[in-house]
């Protein structure tokens, strides 16, 4: 997520910190550190010398609290400048019981439809009874992509192969679904751009005609500072009520739309953070700030394990806390760690963690949990419930069947025993007062 903004602020802070006197000199220094960092991710150029103007100034002008070294300061200031730049914590609140529309608004090649999927499944697990309305009838296959998407939730869509009149299809559809009692109905809509000035004219007709509640806009994270202009002109053409920013799990740069859509007046709703469904995650400027700075983001942490709570197996997890767990239960728990996203983003919520592993040492962690998994998929179902039984042979026709070796099967077999261990040590007791110490 946004690594090379992440990795130039991380090692600003890393200088800073090592630097034995905080003098001017030192000051100016990270100043300018975190002038190229911001530059390089394609911040804008007027929000870079906003944010390093005023960090210099409260770095040189502030008194530390009493207790807190000089250098840890500058850090806070940093950590309180970039959390501003991209704009107050919003709460999206939709009241239960009656229908409120969601527009949907995007730039082309934005990932609209696919974080419309994103948007109904997190609405769907939270309680919201959601219908999806279909209207972008410009681009071809897009009603079929929304309903494969939606499929996976069992969300039901509202399409019309045969008509092209997106504003009719989208006042026919939020009507359908008023009809059907459901709490939210989101609205998917064409893909355009601010040069398209039909298209943006038509978007606020469908505005007109549906009433929503809210209208939300979709921005490519990897877009830069053309996302600014772009933002203007939905704008002009809608009022924006919030935006979500997509494509915030590769290397981009990001920086500029992230700070350019804040500086819109419009507040950050959503991050996208990956392809998968549930990548989707509410945006909180602080605790987002907290992630570039490798300070974690434990309360994200605790929201993903919430979200497996409602598809966890009781009788698995009351086996594996009475210390009989099977190399089945095993095989679920790394399919729930899969279910979370990769080791490197579960790590990156955890203070300290992504700057203390390294890229080589995720790699490693994820090569085993997948070698494991190949090596539980070869075991028969008699020898996954009662793993004392593996011998040499037996061991040596799992090796052939996975296409891993004896050592790596041995391997596993000390974890697991290892877990059981824990688990039964436990008793359910320690995990849970460990969670209690990890929630902010």
């Amino acid at each position: 997520m946004l690594d090379k903004l992440r990795e130039g602020l991380q090692g600003a802070i890393k200088k800073i910190l090592g630097t034995a006197t905080i003098d001017e000199e030192a000051i100016k220094e990270f100043v300018k550190d975190l002038q190229r960092t911001l530059l390089q991710s394609d911040v804008n150029v007027k929000l870079v010398i906003d944010i390093s103007t005023r960090i210099e100034k409260r770095a040189l002008e502030e008194n530390p609290p009493a207790g807190l070294p000089r250098r840890d300061h500058i850090v806070t200031i940093l950590y309180e400048e970039l959390a501003r730049i991209m704009g107050e914590e919003q709460k999206f609140s939709i009241p239960k019981g009656m229908t409120s529309v969601i527009l949907m608004m995007g730039i082309q090649g934005s990932g609209k439809t696919t974080t419309v999927g994103k948007l109904s499944r997190h609405l769907l697990k939270r309680g919201y009874s959601v219908g999806v309305v279909g209207a972008d009838t410009f681009r071809p296959g897009a009603l079929v992509q929304l309903r494969t998407l939606c499929s996976t939730s069992g969300i039901e869509v509202y399409g019309d192969e045969k008509e092209k009149g997106s504003i009719s299809v989208a006042a026919r559809g939020v009507e359908y679904f008023r009809g059907l009692n459901k709490d939210v109905v989101i609205v998917d809509t064409a893909g355009r751009h601010k040069e398209e000035r039909s298209l943006l004219d038509e978007m606020k007709t469908i505005s007109k005609k549906v009433s929503p509640a809210y209208s939300l806009l979709v921005i490519d994270g990897t877009m830069g500072q053309q996302s600014f202009k772009q933002a203007e002109a939905f704008h002009r053409a809608n009022p924006v009520g919030g935006l979500i920013i997509t494509k915030l799990d590769g290397g981009g740069k990001g920086g500029g739309a992230l700070a350019a859509a804040a500086a819109t007046g419009a507040s950050i709703l959503y991050i996208g953070t990956g392809e998968r469904i549930d990548d989707l995650e509410l945006f909180s400027p602080t605790r987002f700030a907290g992630r570039l700075l490798g300070m974690g983001d434990l309360k994200a942490l605790l929201e993903k394990a919430k979200d497996l709570e409602t598809e966890a197996d009781d009788e698995k997890i009351k086996r594996m806390m009475s210390g009989k767990m099977t190399i089945d239960d095993l095989y679920y728990q790394l399919e729930q760690i899969k279910k979370m996203g990769s080791i490197r983003k579960i790590l990156e919520l955890v203070p300290g963690f992504s700057t203390a592993l390294g890229d080589k040492d995720l790699k490693s962690v994820e090569e085993d949990m997948d070698k494991w998994k190949f090596i539980i998929q070869s075991m028969s179902k008699h020898e996954r419930q009662n793993p004392d039984v593996l011998n040499s042979s037996r061991m040596r026709r799992i090796a052939r069947g996975s296409g891993r070796n004896e050592r790596e099967i041995k391997d596993l077999l000390q974890r697991y025993k290892q877990a059981k261990v824990v688990f039964k040590a436990s008793r359910g007791r320690g995990m849970k007062q460990f969670m209690k110490k990890l929630a902010p």
